[in-house]
């Protein structure tokens, strides 16, 4: 027979027991709803990133017309500047001084100057002073003439030197300032990316050359990711080929190849250089070097649309790059601004599996009223001097819009690697 205290224990444990499991299934669900909220909070905060400028993927224009590479204008009053050279003739005198002068300018009239000498040779001092600018007038038109015909192609403006300043983002979330040190004269150019990343370092990628009958023509691009080691392409021209260190193959070499970022400042040359030319459809063919290949890209326009910056509104001219192949997921969208020298305003690449890399202009903009123009701050530390392609109509200073202000059209890639 049980004793009373026993049976009163037995009867205190059989009845705790139901309670013990409902709290057990209690907190069973606590820990699933808690997860599942969770889960429901990371995918808002993926799906609304906190971005500068969240840009419509559906609407891309029809392609109107498709661009490749070809020569660049060349300018005639490039050579113009020979024409003040009669300036610096020396003192005239009786004898010849009007044959040294046409002489010097057309050396190929020898008879013209003869003959014009000998039938001023009784003439005043004052009369053969004033032959002299109707004969240079007469050879200049000629020399001009010589000149104008010799460079069809498409308009090309090489954007002024600069150190620009980019907010940079990783998936939506703001990094370190990342640079762009470009620098360009008449004859070279040089390009620096520098973009920080989270936990694997900064990222530096460099591009220079010189500019030829095509634009800009890369010499090396170098790409160094962290503490790896860099990968070198090699542009040799004398051979028209590409070499690379990172593969023993080569390319050949055809014109107006571009690399990864020197194809950046070449679309902003041709736009800077004929805007008008760039409509919502139009589609440019580059050919660009990576590390250790090369490949077409198409790159379409857009349209023209209103980017925000940490510092106000920038009114841009949107790019696009095109699939390369089927099933090409990679994407990169370049923004240029007319009011930076068309220099690029934003660049964003997206990765296959949606993980994004975003450059934003980050220097202060002072909007003209009037002019309805925006200025670089000097955190943009831009040349004063504006430079321009060979033969080429100088570039405007960085600092005032080139031509007239655009119109609103209406309308509307890296991994780890940050490749465009």
């Amino acid at each position: 027979m049980a004793l009373p205290s026993t049976a009163r224990q037995s009867d205190l444990t059989l009845a705790d027991e139901p309670r013990v499991r409902w709290r057990t299934w209690r907190w069973i669900a606590v820990l699933l709803v808690v997860g599942f909220l969770h889960w429901i909070a990371a995918q808002w905060v993926e799906r609304h990133r906190a971005t500068l400028n969240p840009f419509d993927d559906e609407h891309v224009p029809v392609q109107v017309a498709l661009l490749k590479p070809e020569r660049i204008e060349r300018n005639p009053a490039a050579t113009a500047p020979a024409a003040p050279a009669p300036e610096r003739k020396r003192k005239p005198v009786a004898g010849k001084p009007r044959e040294h002068v046409l002489t010097a300018l057309q050396p190929a009239e020898k008879p013209t100057v003869d003959a014009a000498i000998a039938t001023s040779d009784t003439a005043a001092s004052a009369p053969a002073a004033n032959a002299v600018p109707a004969s240079a007038a007469n050879s200049a038109p000629a020399s001009a003439a010589q000149a104008a015909p010799a460079a069809p192609g498409v308009k090309f403006s090489v954007p002024p030197s600069g150190e620009l300043q980019y907010d940079t983002f990783y998936n939506g979330v703001r990094n370190q300032p990342g640079t762009i040190h470009w620098t360009s004269s008449a004859q070279s150019y040089e390009m620096v990316v520098s973009v920080p990343l989270p936990f694997v370092g900064t990222f530096v990628y460099s591009s220079h050359g010189r500019i030829d009958a095509f634009g800009l023509a890369p010499e090396q691009y170098v790409e160094k990711r962290g503490h790896r080691v860099e990968d070198v392409s090699i542009f040799n021209r004398a051979d028209r080929k590409i070499a690379f260190t990172r593969t023993p193959t080569t390319l050949p070499l055809p014109d107006g190849a571009q690399d990864r970022f020197s194809m950046i400042m070449q679309l902003a040359s041709l736009v800077r250089g004929d805007p008008d030319a760039y409509k919502p459809g139009v589609t440019r063919q580059f050919f660009v070097v990576d590390s250790d290949s090369g490949e077409n890209w198409p790159v379409e326009t857009i349209g023209d649309e209103t980017i925000r910056t940490a510092q106000g509104y920038l009114q841009t001219r949107h790019f696009k790059r095109l699939p390369r192949r089927q099933g090409d997921q990679r994407r990169i969208d370049v923004w240029l601004a007319p009011s930076l020298g068309w220099l690029p305003a934003r660049l964003v690449q997206t990765e296959p599996n949606g993980t994004q890399f975003e450059l934003v202009w980050r220097g202060k903009i002072n909007v003209d009223n009037n002019a309805g123009s925006s200025d670089i701050s000097p955190d943009a530390s831009p040349s004063a001097a504006p430079t321009a392609a060979p033969e080429a109509a100088p570039a405007a200073p960085l600092t005032s819009p080139p031509g007239p202000p655009v119109n609103s059209t209406g309308a509307d890639d890296t991994s780890g690697n940050i490749k465009p």
